[in-house]
């Protein structure tokens, strides 16, 4: 039998929950688009996804086509929309697994329209708009004549538009991507169709919902995975649950004497006769290499001090001064909950000088993730 060295918990009670929180908290008008990207930010697409679709979801966003044939794969009744832009090779997917692209060219208004026509079947798509951001959609101040390019096709169902702020604590500048998204809009009147959907707002950028405000859908991540949007988000202070944690076992302690130095580069030195624990889980698990001499671990419910340089496949954590006795075997966590100690994934990768999704996304395929599915 082989026993995990390393694994990651990922509750799916809590991340119904969450989505029940987020969905309570929103207009009803409004609809909850699930972004579920790179392997749901490393939580795990299927089981992720199955949980999202018994809990009411009304859209899936992902970054690709490989992305969205595993969704589809799982079910047919929800919209899936692709956020990136489609390789040509890529397009039959559209049709083989009923998806919808986002659109910001006229190459690609002349794929999706040959392609629909071979089939004999209209194409729905979102519009992209880079209203600032710089990166994939229509330049705002061409995207009036795109519009006008795919709603006089035949082939062609415009049923969406999208923008995507690239700095959304920077107030003033998301207040201008906004106006010029929204005087897009204006000018083309094209979100007064049935059913059509205006999404810029993810889980931090989102401010208000004004009365008369026109955007009816939510792009939300990392918020229904637990992890809080900065204060300026109006979703802020909801009370969401951490789904995914994250341990390992303890492989070996050791002694060792003052002015020992640590692990590779010779980052830290003891100070004092030391008692050093082996942690079995490195960077090539889900440890980023920066946290060494900055993160801590939990054992017992007490927090220690990583120390030294994180290697590839171990660890180093000080117990000198251990509250209780500690052994090999015990579980070391990293991110979650023992006793009354947290460490939250947001703490990591400030350690790590990352972000969340990063941290997320780099949990290597060498860490097993384990699933509570109890429903609540």
């Amino acid at each position: 039998m082989i026993h995990n060295r390393s694994w990651a918990e990922i509750n799916l009670a809590a991340l119904e929950r969450n989505l029940r929180l987020i969905r309570d908290s929103l207009p009803q008008n409004v609809h909850y688009i699930s972004v579920v990207k790179a392997d749901a930010y490393g939580h795990g697409i299927h089981p992720t996804a199955a949980r999202l679709m018994q809990s009411g979801v009304d859209v899936f966003a992902v970054a690709n086509v490989q992305e969205a044939s595993e969704i589809r794969e799982m079910g047919s009744g929800w919209p899936i929309l692709i956020l990136g832009p489609l390789l040509k090779e890529e397009d039959e997917a559209l049709i083989d697994f009923d998806l919808i692209p986002t659109i910001s060219s006229v190459e690609e208004l002349d794929r999706f329209e040959k392609l629909a026509q071979k089939h004999q079947k209209q194409l729905s798509v979102h519009i992209k708009i880079d209203s600032g951001m710089g990166r994939h959609g229509t330049w705002w101040e061409e995207a009036e004549q795109m519009i006008k390019l795919i709603a006089a096709s035949k082939e062609i169902n415009i049923c969406g538009a999208l923008t995507h702020f690239a700095q959304p604590m920077d107030r003033a500048f998301t207040k201008e991507q906004r106006n010029r998204f929204l005087s897009v809009l204006e000018r083309t009147k094209i979100h007064r169709q049935k059913d059509f959907l205006v999404h810029a707002d993810n889980s931090s950028s989102l401010r208000s919902f004004d009365r008369d405000n026109i955007f009816n859908a939510v792009r939300i991540g990392l918020l229904q995975f637990g992890v809080s949007p900065p204060q300026e988000s109006i979703l802020a202070n909801l009370e969401v649950e951490p789904v995914l944690s994250f341990h390992a076992k303890l492989a070996m302690i050791k002694n060792l004497p003052k002015g020992t130095t640590l692990s590779y580069g010779r980052q830290f030195t003891l100070k004092r006769n030391s008692k050093i624990g082996i942690i079995s889980a490195g960077y090539g698990d889900a440890i980023p290499l920066p946290c060494g001499n900055r993160a801590h671990g939990l054992i017992d419910g007490h927090p220690y001090p990583l120390v030294g340089r994180v290697t590839m496949d171990q660890t180093l954590i000080d117990l000198t001064d251990m509250k209780n006795e500690i052994k090999p075997g015990q579980v070391v966590t990293l991110i979650g909950t023992q006793g009354k100690k947290e460490i939250l994934l947001t703490e990591l990768a400030n350690h790590a000088d990352t972000i969340p999704w990063e941290l997320l996304c780099s949990i290597t395929k060498r860490v097993p993730r384990i699933y509570t599915t109890k429903r609540e």
